[in-house]
């Protein structure tokens, strides 16, 4: 089949180069615009187009493709029997949707109909979820809300980040949607209607990342930690500086023995504080324990190495 291969990061680069080892034709390649990155900000090509690059394929990096007759029309003179879009980041409009003979095929990365939206990983994490995994499915003109060809789950470790995660389900990814082809070819694909039980996972925000010690609990804060990493980090305040979080794990309140009652100190207060033993904080429910941390104006590094150059004391607030 000729192919049609539209996606812009890492995450789309691993199917692009999945279906590209397979032998199969890939007839034009789609991603972003080159886009100012760095401290130079230095126009720099995706990892899509990196690739495409590499490998000698025809890129096309339009502006906007809603309206854009000139797009339009080089994607009709490619004539592809499927549009392959993973991690593209635009709606595709109903005169892309109807030109390849089978159908423009979407990689997703949640077990649909959850977490619909531009960042299901990330969700995954931030929710503490068990299990997540790949859709692929018939795109239409709604976001994500397409007939379903296949799935695979795969569990989330207990401590794992979005940016693990991240690269688990992208090979997951490239290997569904080599086998979502060869089902497609073979006219044997399944298809199946999502219902209307869905959930969303839309764009974070950087207000999320501040933790809240008033009303989250030490696995909520993990799960916070967990997400935003290694996308922005969760971050809050030590006598006026911002101070991030990259690791952390977590100790039940009836493992620690204190002189005062923990119900009567407040959270976000240090627990215990020293080089051998690390970092402890009170949380609304368990005592967090900080493993990877990063000072304002600092790169990240283990919580040993932070406190043998930073003083942190016993009862001062996190807020």
């Amino acid at each position: 089949m000729n192919i049609v291969f539209m996606g812009t990061p890492d995450f789309a680069k691993e199917s692009l180069k999945t279906i590209y080892s397979k032998g199969h034709h890939i007839v034009g390649v789609v991603t972003n615009p080159d886009r100012p990155q760095g401290r130079g900000m230095k126009l720099l090509p995706s990892d899509v187009k990196k690739f495409a690059l590499e490998k000698e394929l025809k890129i096309y990096q339009p502006l906007k493709i809603k309206k854009n007759q000139e797009f339009l029309e080089e994607m009709k003179k490619l004539n592809p029997d499927v549009i392959c879009v993973v991690a593209y980041g635009t709606i595709l409009p109903k005169s892309i949707l109807e030109i390849p003979k089978f159908g423009c095929i979407n990689v997703h990365a949640s077990l649909l109909p959850k977490y619909r939206g531009a960042a299901p990983i990330q969700w995954a994490v931030l929710n503490g979820d068990k299990t997540t995994g790949v859709t692929t499915m018939y795109m239409d003109k709604g976001m994500d809300t397409g007939d379903i060809i296949l799935k695979e789950s795969i569990e989330i470790g207990e401590d794992e980040t979005t940016g693990e995660l991240w690269d688990r389900l992208a090979k997951v990814g490239g290997e569904l949607l080599v086998k979502t082809l060869e089902q497609i070819e073979q006219g044997i694909a399944p298809r199946q209607k999502q219902g209307e039980n869905f959930t969303i996972a839309p764009m974070l925000s950087k207000e999320m990342a501040q933790i809240n010690w008033e009303t989250k609990t030490a696995q909520q804060i993990k799960n916070l930690v967990r997400g935003l990493n290694p996308i922005m980090g969760a971050y809050t305040y030590l006598k006026g500086k911002k101070i991030k979080f990259w690791k952390v794990d977590i100790v039940e309140d009836t493992a620690v023995t204190l002189e005062t009652p923990i119900d009567s100190i407040k959270n976000g207060t240090v627990i215990f504080s020293n080089q051998k033993d690390g970092l402890f904080i009170k949380t609304k429910q368990g005592i967090l324990k900080v493993l990877e941390i990063q000072g304002e104006n600092a790169k990240r590094m283990p919580i040993q190495d932070f406190l043998r150059g930073n003083q942190i004391q016993e009862f001062e607030l996190f807020e």
